[in-house]
């Protein structure tokens, strides 16, 4: 067994592109080894700007011999279908292996040295490496089928062991040697093989592990900002980058000028982050601080002074743009700015920016009385929403949108109902997001969200698949969260068909798609609702109820429901609930639409209207009940009068429950039924020779799938 080097070097490769080609290497490795039948014990894989590399374990110095069998004609075939076989093969007849009257050809193929297999294998990785953008370079750039690598590559190293595994591509020829930092070590060093490479680099100011790098940035800006009395601002990603730019990372601590505070701090740490790839620091209590920390590739000798000094001035020029950018943007209100929107097209089937605004403003008038608290605000934000999309900073920084808007909100001293408004209309934007909690905010978030939903929708430019370029998934659950975690008491059908209006009010061409989006609202639920451990049958079982399209009364349903089916007397009651659902469809009971929930009721085999449903005095409801169906032409068997006597008594109470949104006691009423439909199974024969009996307890069967139906289609559940 002998363990490999391979290092790959080049110019410097994009530290945004680094995770990808260490993954993409390692995949097309194994996949060299598994083609040759090769197995190495750990892989592991390094990047720096200047190389990739890769250390197999354990790899046995040579392939297995091993024996292929092709099977081929039968015995008894024409002579052809054989003389065929054997031009494939390339075999003579008395080659061949007859068995069980079929010839096979077969080929022992003996073992390799896995040293000429590495040969092969590293130019075919270095040919299918699939960096997001690469290039040609040199004289042979000419030809269309010259190397391309995401920098010219310069150096292959390749060790087995101790031994050199020989082989060229592009002119680039395998050998010991490799460099170290560009500026700490002149000239090349000689590796020995995978045991001493990375110390040989170390030593040559070069830390080959990236995950080491970033514990060094980590660690060491962070130390560097607690020197000065500060605290950095963590920023993972940040770290990431500045190990993917640096082979010896140091980490150093500047200022810039405090005037430059007065710009709002997350453009400060746009700039720096962006631009510079700096980390940011606030001081004990919080603050934005003047000072910044940029990684050096260096250790410099009078302590990074100048490469500070030099950050500096940089940093200095970019924020004295986004300076301008602020007071140019505040010399003009929101309002002003909004009159741009009219030139910006939100898509070419839905209008402009300028005509959302005017949507926006209408759809907050349809919560008057739910949230009257936030709609003058709300209007006064709607107005002004998007304004910010048209300013210069906005324009240099898209990530700031809203952001600004309640910056510049604030600046012309709008009330902050409406600042924080127009600050959190793009909120929440993943589930770790906040969710607007104030009136105006929550309305506006939702309005945004509800009119991109129903305009995408109406235009038929639904998500499919994985594909959702509009972010209506991420919309979707956003206007969930907003509904559900402020407990909005609203329709979605009602809600969905006045913005769809709303857009046909300005000549804009969009189908009413309510029925559409409320499917896709109750597949975007389940997903939401998996994570707090709410079973997808249950939303599905209460989504088809229909009409339900309140999310905070449907959810109390939905957990009310998944707590009952938990227990004993729910499994029991789904169980009988299914054995008399499919004793009705063996029956073939036809529908009756007056009976039950959805249309799951049956017709009376009479074939006559009850005229007895028409009771409306809940004195006699009892006793209507007793005669809806033809069941008092003979006398009931105790356990059919118990079933009748335990529906008379569950479904006011059930009704009364769901009327009063009290769905746990809904549940209980539902639960009462459990021991009459088992005792109703075990003592009654449904499929009775006398047809006035069998239809009447058919009746009774459906009377209790209508009863269980009130609350949620059990039809739906799983188990």
């Amino acid at each position: 067994m002998s363990d490999f080097l391979l290092e790959l070097r080049s110019e410097e490769i994009p530290a945004r592109m680094q995770a990808g080609a260490r993954a993409d290497l390692e995949k097309l490795f194994r996949k060299q080894l598994d083609a040759a039948g090769l197995k190495a014990g750990e892989i592991t894989v390094w990047s720096t700007p200047r190389r990739l590399a890769l250390i197999a374990r354990d790899l046995p110095l040579a392939t297995e011999a091993v024996s292929e069998e092709t099977k081929g004609p039968k015995t008894s075939a024409p002579e052809q279908a054989l003389e065929g076989f054997l031009r494939k093969t390339g075999l003579t007849r008395d080659q061949l292996t007859e068995r069980d009257g079929v010839w096979f050809a077969i080929t022992e193929k003996p073992g390799r040295a896995t040293r000429d297999v590495l040969a092969d294998a590293i130019p075919a990785i270095i040919r299918a490496f699939p960096w997001p953008k690469s290039q040609r370079w040199g004289a042979a750039s000419l030809s269309t089928e010259s190397l391309r690598w995401v920098r010219p590559l310069s150096g292959i190293v390749a060790i087995l062991g101790e031994d050199l595994v020989e082989c060229e591509i592009g002119g680039v020829k395998s050998g010991y040697a490799t460099l170290g930092h560009r500026f700490h070590h002149a000239g090349e060093i000689t590796i020995g093989g995978a045991s001493d490479y990375a110390e040989k680099l170390r030593a040559c100011h070069v830390i080959v592990d990236h995950v080491e790098r970033e514990a060094m940035v980590r660690e060491k800006a962070k130390a560097a900002a607690e020197a000065a009395g500060l605290v950095l601002v963590e920023d993972e990603g940040l770290v990431i980058e500045n190990a993917g730019l640096t082979e010896w990372p140091v980490p150093l601590l500047g200022r810039f000028d405090e005037a430059f505070l007065d710009v709002p701090p997350e453009v400060i740490q746009l700039t720096a982050r962006v631009n510079q790839k700096y980390f940011i620091c606030r001081d004990a209590a919080g603050k934005l601080a003047n000072a910044f920390v940029c990684t050096a590739n260096i250790e410099a000798k009078d302590g990074g002074t100048a490469i500070v000094d030099g950050n500096r001035k940089v940093l200095a020029a970019r924020l004295s743009d986004a300076r301008f950018f602020w007071e140019q943007d505040k010399k003009k209100p929101l309002s002003l700015h909004a009159e741009k929107l009219s030139r910006i097209t939100f898509h070419e089937k839905l209008g402009t920016v300028a005509q959302r605004h005017e949507r926006f403003i209408s759809l907050v008038n349809d919560f008057q009385g739910q949230l009257e608290a936030g709609v003058p605000a709300a209007k006064q934000a709607a107005a002004i929403l998007k304004a910010d999309l048209v300013t210069e900073m906005v324009g240099e920084f898209p990530e700031l949108q809203g952001l600004m808007g309640g910056y510049y909100a604030e600046a012309e001293a709008l009330p902050s109902a409406v600042s924080d408004a127009v600050r959190d209309h793009y909120k929440p934007v993943g589930q770790a997001d906040a969710v607007p909690t104030a009136g105006a905010s929550i309305l506006v978030a939702l309005i945004d969200k509800v009119d991109a939903l129903v305009g995408f929708f109406g235009a038929d430019l639904k998500p499919t698949g994985s594909k959702d370029p509009f972010a209506l998934r991420r919309a979707a659950l956003g206007t969930i969260r907003l509904i559900t975690e402020n407990h909005l008491r609203l329709s979605l059908g009602q809600l969905f068909r006045a913005a769809a209006q709303l857009y046909r009010n300005q000549g804009i061409a969009v189908e009413n798609s309510s029925e559409d989006l409320l499917a896709f609202f109750a597949d975007r639920l389940k997903v939401q609702q998996r994570e707090a451990g709410v079973r997808h049958d249950l939303i599905d079982a209460v989504f088809a109820l229909g009409g339900e399209d309140d999310l905070v009364r449907l959810l109390a349903r939905v957990h009310a429901l998944q707590s009952f089916v938990g227990t004993e007397d729910g499994t029991n009651l789904l169980a009988g609930y299914k054995r008399a659902a499919n004793i009705l469809k063996k029956e073939g009971f036809a529908t009756n639409p007056n009976a039950g929930s959805e249309g799951e009721g049956v017709v009376p085999p009479t074939g006559e209207e009850d005229p007895l449903v028409l009771v409306d005095d809940p004195a006699l409801k009892g006793v209507a009940a007793q005669f809806s169906h033809p069941e008092c032409n003979y006398t009931r068997e105790p356990a059919e009068q118990a079933l009748v006597d335990a529906l008379n008594s569950a479904e006011p109470q059930a009704a009364g429950a769901i009327a009063a949104e009290d769905f746990t006691a809904a549940m209980a009423a539902l639960a009462s039924l459990r021991a009459p439909i088992d005792a109703f199974f075990d003592q009654v024969t449904v499929n009775e020779a006398d047809a006035n009996k069998r239809s009447s307890r058919l009746a009774l069967l459906d009377r209790f799938r209508a009863a269980v139906h009130k609350v949620a289609d059990f039809s739906r559940i799983e188990g």
